[in-house]
């Protein structure tokens, strides 16, 4: 399995060493307040430094003023920022000039415009594609798939939205253009941000298995 694995949501010190252990790719801490993982009240930046260096800590916003990101960027040591609002490519640009990847988000339909994505091209490192819902992300439910067989654009992207346990065969041998990470959230809690990492133990070594 060569697409990266990303568990995003992570709101508790015990529960964010634990999922660490896993070696996930990536881990997302979300910084909107309306959401109801919420990091900042619960993950401290100390708990944050605790993770291995060879997991990128991504922090999750939602139309938030840039000096804030940059806050959060030195305070939690962040590799990159993903973009779940109305950011517009200038935007992703000035924060991707500060050094970090940039991951711009986009809810996605029963039918989706690609052609909307391509003033980000040259200013994003990623795309993600997650389930349009009530809330920017996290809302727990799949879209169909099939509409990225047909992705073209040059910038690779996360999968996101309602991906679970029962998805792990399908996904393990899933071949789409641009795909890049499976990005895990709602389907492997206990509650909201606080994950199962049985549960993803046993997702991750059914992906990877051959």
């Amino acid at each position: 399995m060569s697409v990266r694995l990303k568990v995003c949501g992570m709101a508790r010190p015990d529960n964010l060493r634990a999922v660490a252990a896993l070696r996930p790719d990536f881990l997302g801490f979300i910084f909107y307040p309306k959401s109801r993982r919420y990091a900042a009240p619960t993950l401290t930046p100390a708990a944050a430094a605790a993770v291995p260096a060879s997991v990128q800590k991504v922090g999750v916003f939602v139309d938030e003023d840039t000096a804030v990101i940059q806050e959060r960027i030195a305070e939690y040591d962040l590799q990159a920022v993903q973009l779940h609002g109305s950011e517009t490519p200038e935007t992703c640009g000035l924060l991707r000039a500060t050094g970090v990847a940039v991951i711009k988000a986009f809810a996605v339909r029963e039918v989706f415009d690609f052609e909307r994505l391509r003033p980000y091209v040259g200013v994003v490192d990623y795309f993600l594609f997650d389930t349009a819902g009530a809330q920017p992300g996290g809302n727990g439910t799949a879209f169909d798939w099939k509409l990225l067989q047909n992705y073209a654009l040059p910038v690779p992207y996360f999968l996101a939205g309602g991906l679970a346990p029962e998805h792990a065969e399908t996904l393990r041998n899933l071949r789409l253009p641009g795909l890049f990470a499976l990005d895990l959230n709602s389907q492997f809690e206990t509650e909201p941000g606080l994950k199962d990492a049985g549960r993803l133990d046993t997702f991750f070594k059914e992906l990877r298995t051959q």
